[in-house]
C-alpha cells in the first residue's frame, strides 16, 4: 500500500482571538513531533506565528477546523497528546490504533480555539523524502 501526502494542502490558516494561548499550544504540541514555531518575522503581517504549513494570527475565528500532523512514532503521538492536554487542550480521544487502516495510531484533541487536532503515526514505512524542499529563483535585478 502506499499512501502519498503533502500534494494538496498549500497551507491552513487559522484565526484566533487569544494569539499567546494558541502560541503556547502549538509551540508545546509540534515540539513533541520535531516542528518549531516561528514566531512573527514576515514584516507587515501583524502579530502571527507559523510552522511550515500552518498560519495563525489574530482575527475574528470563522469555523473550526481538524488537522492531523505526522507524527515518526507512537512515542510522539503519546508525548503530542499529553502537551495538548498540558498547554490549554482538551481531550478528544487518546492515543491508540483506529480502525482507518492498519497501522493506524493517533491522538486527538481540542486547541484553545476548539479546532480537533491529531496526531498520527501510520505504522512502519518508508519516506521517499523527508520533506519537499521549494526554491525560489534570484530576484532580478535592476
Amino acid at each position: 500500500m502506499q499512501l502519498h501526502r503533502g500534494r494538496l494542502i498549500d497551507h491552513v490558516h487559522l484565526r484566533t482571538q487569544d494569539l499567546p494561548a494558541m502560541k503556547r499550544f502549538y509551540k508545546a504540541v509540534l515540539e513533541t513531533i520535531g516542528v518549531p514555531l516561528v514566531e512573527g518575522s514576515i514584516p507587515g503581517a501583524g502579530d502571527h506565528v507559523w510552522a511550515d504549513e500552518l498560519w495563525i494570527d489574530v482575527g475574528e475565528p470563522a469555523s473550526h477546523v481538524h488537522l492531523a500532523f505526522q507524527a515518526a512514532d507512537q512515542e510522539a503521538v503519546k508525548r503530542f497528546h499529553a502537551a495538548a492536554l498540558a498547554n490549554g487542550g482538551r481531550d478528544n480521544g487518546g492515543p491508540g490504533e483506529r480502525p482507518y487502516h492498519p497501522g493506524y495510531y493517533a491522538a486527538f484533541a481540542y486547541d484553545p480555539d476548539g479546532n480537533n487536532i491529531e496526531a498520527v503515526y501510520h505504522g512502519p514505512h518508508e519516506r521517499s523524502a523527508p520533506s519537499v524542499e521549494i526554491t525560489f529563483p534570484d530576484p532580478p535585478k535592476g
